[in-house]
């Protein structure tokens, strides 16, 4: 088999990711280990975003590639931070500067902290050198809690609680969060895709 290239240089994302492509057997590389550029996310969306990111790492690589774009929304936000949610963390990644940025921006419009609604959505893209990118698309959503809580995970899963559940995405164990999570639903409509379409045979 070869290569799938995983568009990605955020690690816990990357590791989600090789999590659940594990029983496809596919041979996982990230575009970090191919050292190849990451793209700047010039789009206004998801799905541009993901497909930017999938369709330059096909170019370069010149192997199927599968590109993640994900996100936190706060439906009293309007959204946000949605695209800009690794970028309201800046350079360093902080996500506790992030965190406090969407209290400051419930406060000032006078609105409750505690239990704001959210949803977290995942889009991937999968591109290859001579195909139409595919796009798949996964929600979860759930309300917020402060301060943060638990260690597992990475980015805003320490402040999100999903509907139905009472722990963090940061309190649950790795293999609880993926049994539910955006992005898992995400992968399951692209497993789905390349079952129905025999491509796990020819990637």
């Amino acid at each position: 088999m070869k290569n799938l290239v995983i568009a990605s240089h955020n690690e816990g994302k990357v590791s989600e990711i090789r999590h659940l492509l594990a029983p496809l057997g596919f041979s996982v590389i990230s575009a970090r280990e191919l050292d190849l550029p990451e793209p700047e996310e010039t789009g206004s969306s998801f799905v541009e975003n993901a497909t930017l990111k999938a369709e330059q790492a096909a170019m370069l690589s010149g192997e199927f590639s599968l590109a993640d774009d994900s996100g936190l929304c706060v439906e009293a936000l309007d959204g946000a931070p949605g695209i800009y949610s690794a970028r309201w963390a800046g350079e360093k990644k902080d996500f506790n500067a992030a965190t406090a940025r969407i209290t400051e921006e419930l406060r000032h419009k006078g609105l409750e902290i505690e239990g704001a609604r959210a949803y977290f959505i995942c889009v991937l893209a999968l591109s290859s050198p001579h195909e139409k990118v595919k796009i798949f698309e996964g929600e979860v959503h759930g309300y917020l809690t402060f301060p943060a809580r638990g260690k597992h995970g990475f980015g805003y899963d320490p402040i999100f609680i999903p509907d139905g559940y009472e722990m963090t995405f940061g309190e649950m164990e790795p293999s609880a969060k993926h049994a539910i999570s955006h992005r898992f639903i995400a992968f399951q409509k692209f497993v789905d895709y390349l079952k129905k379409n025999k491509l796990n045979e020819n990637i």
